[in-house]
């Protein structure tokens, strides 16, 4: 298999690679300015509840819940009680975050100001920025067509141009190609992830979950090993739509194109219906996985978004201290 780990490149080229990531250091300048400097007094510098680590110090002992990896089992105490009991342990103060990133063709629709891409991009940029300013590492595997590119974790604010860089990047590629033939296909990607990470990490699977059936096993494979985030993209008109009279609908994975009457109230029900009944089925396939949920809109305030996000997580983490065990939550 090709190797995709390459040595960070020589001081000689950092010129070459800033005039480059130009409009990466121009969007993370504006993220810092107008998103982080923000979070940094709603957070007050609480930013491991967005990613927790897993360290070798044993700190306590408490009963097995559901979802809980089966390699902390304490076998010894298990025995001795006749219930299962895990170990838990001291969490790292550093570890490694990736980010999955799915920027295939459905990513760049956007009935507003903002298209699910830009918000993708903005939650990366922002979550990048706030874990390597304290240490922790980061990396990507970007989608398109395929498994395009895998940036390898590293911390630094350089580090965060350079995945910045990536993602814009391959928004240009994909502005250039032609429509892709067929749906994603999660699953190869979710795939790779499980095979391209060596160590536990904390992984932040951004996508808007528009893809061919077949994702849910691979996605449970993944969550055995790593702790696992959704971050779901998606624009309020996949969810309802307005009367508009006759308006072209266009695939933006495969090009396909019809007409279709939103004057129809009969039509539009029947739209929001099938939109809810996927979202329910979404919700319930993450739920199962144990997997937690952030919901990004692209009419959603990012900072709001993150804020609200943070206190589930230190809600659920408080939960799971008390042996509540591992919850799956939306925001």
């Amino acid at each position: 298999m090709k190797s995709w780990w390459r040595k960070a490149p020589e001081a000689a080229n950092d010129d070459r690679l800033a005039l480059e990531a130009g409009g990466a250091e121009r969007a993370l300048r504006r993220l810092e300015w107008t998103v982080i400097r923000r979070l940094d007094g709603l957070l007050q510098g609480d930013y491991r509840t967005l990613m927790r680590g897993s360290g070798l110090d044993l700190a306590d002992l408490r009963e097995y819940q559901h979802h809980d990896d089966v390699r902390h089992i304490d076998w010894n105490v298990t025995a001795r009680l006749q219930t299962p009991h895990v170990r838990v342990f001291t969490e790292d103060r550093e570890m490694s975050a990736w980010f999955v990133l799915d920027l295939s063709r459905s990513v760049d629709f956007g009935s507003g100001l903002k298209a699910k891409r830009e918000i993708s991009a903005g939650f990366v940029g922002v979550l990048a920025r706030l874990l390597t300013r304290h240490g922790n590492r980061v990396g990507a595997l970007v989608y398109g067509r395929d498994l395009e590119a895998v940036i390898p974790p590293r911390t630094g604010r350089r580090h965060v141009l350079h995945l910045l860089h990536a993602m814009e990047k391959r928004a240009n590629q994909a502005e250039a190609a032609p429509s892709q033939k067929g749906m994603t296909r999660l699953s190869d990607l979710l795939t790779s992830a499980a095979s391209l990470m060596p160590r536990r990490s904390t992984v932040f699977v951004v996508s808007d979950f528009l893809s061919e059936p077949g994702w849910e096993r691979p996605l449970g494979q993944l969550v055995q090993r790593h702790e696992v985030i959704a971050v779901r993209l998606f624009d309020p008109l996949e969810l309802e739509l307005p009367d508009l009279g006759l308006v072209p609908l266009r695939d933006a994975e495969t090009g396909e194109q019809l007409w279709v009457d939103t004057h129809d109230a009969g039509f539009r029900k029947r739209f929001a219906r099938l939109a809810a009944e996927r979202e329910t089925t979404l919700r319930e396939t993450l739920a199962r996985a144990g997997v937690d949920a952030l919901e990004l809109s692209t009419s959603d305030d990012l900072v709001e978004a993150i804020v609200r996000f943070a206190d589930l997580r230190k809600r659920r983490v408080r939960g799971v201290a008390a042996g509540g065990g591992k919850a799956m939550v939306a925001a």
